[in-house]
């Protein structure tokens, strides 16, 4: 007898949760679960490790009292046993981030710091070529400021900040910009330049070169596990339902006795 799942007064046979978890969009967060609970098996935590995992995780959900912990397990449906699984999941997460991907973060690092670098740049936008040659030229000369020029002229958002955009990842402006800007000194002021319907003018004013500080390890870290659990539910590959001897069961709609489509042959009509 095929196994019955009640919610309220609904009756959902168990081989049809998958297509539930499809419909509502589920399937890749209980396929990310899937992949993490199998790698953080084997994580040991101590005991005051575990103890400050509950903790916090009553801190966090507000379960002051243990009336508010026992009315938050049901309203949950979490029993008791359960509880210290899932406040420690976090802690054992966390540990396997720095076991698996703390060796290679320096490297990572280099790799990914013409990205991580930021910029903070004057920018002046106008449509007319000549009043852009006119603007630049009264800065370069100091005749006007370039905060002057950018508030009076500029015909882009960067107006209300005087020209001054940043700091911002040296990868986030218009790539032409961003190139103009890595190869840039501090103070460098470049001649108008054509993009798109727009004619330019650009100053860098700091750069920031990314250090490897204990916010940025945790960002680094973040994204090498997020592209390693990609990694991993791409190997999972699409569940199936399956009977205790391994065999899969078919959906819901092929139990239903709607028949299978014909194959593309039979739909491909005889040569005259």
């Amino acid at each position: 007898m095929a196994e019955l799942l009640k919610v309220g007064d609904k009756i959902i046979p168990t081989a049809d949760l998958l297509e539930l978890l499809s419909q509502y969009q589920l399937m890749p967060h209980f396929l990310r679960g899937i992949a993490i609970d199998k790698v953080i098996a084997d994580i040991e935590l101590s005991e005051e490790e575990q103890l400050k995992a509950l903790y916090d995780f009553r801190s966090q959900n507000k379960l002051i009292s243990d009336e508010d912990l026992a009315n938050w397990q049901k309203e949950n449906n979490m029993p008791h046993e359960r509880l210290d699984e899932i406040a420690t999941r976090p802690v054992k997460l966390e540990k396997f981030k720095i076991q698996t991907f703390s060796k290679k973060l320096e490297n990572y690092f280099m790799e990914q710091k013409g990205r991580l670098d930021k910029v903070v740049y004057s920018l002046i936008r106008v449509t007319d070529e000549g009043l852009a040659q006119e603007i630049y030229y009264r800065v370069e000369e100091g005749e006007a400021s370039f905060a002057e020029m950018a508030q009076e002229y500029s015909e882009g958002p960067e107006a209300k900040t005087q020209g001054i955009l940043g700091p911002v990842p040296i990868n986030q402006p218009h790539p032409f910009i961003a190139k103009m800007l890595s190869v840039s000194q501090p103070s460098q002021l470049w001649a108008p330049r054509a993009i798109a319907n727009w004619f330019i003018i650009v100053r860098l004013e700091q750069a920031i070169p990314a250090q490897l500080d204990d916010t940025m390890r945790r960002q680094l870290l973040n994204e090498m596990f997020d592209i390693w659990l990609r990694q991993q539910v791409a190997v999972l590959g699409e569940p199936t339902v399956v009977n205790e001897n391994g065999a899969p069961i078919e959906s819901g709609a092929n139990r239903s006795g709607s028949e299978s489509p014909p194959p593309v042959s039979e739909l491909t009509p005889e040569p005259a």
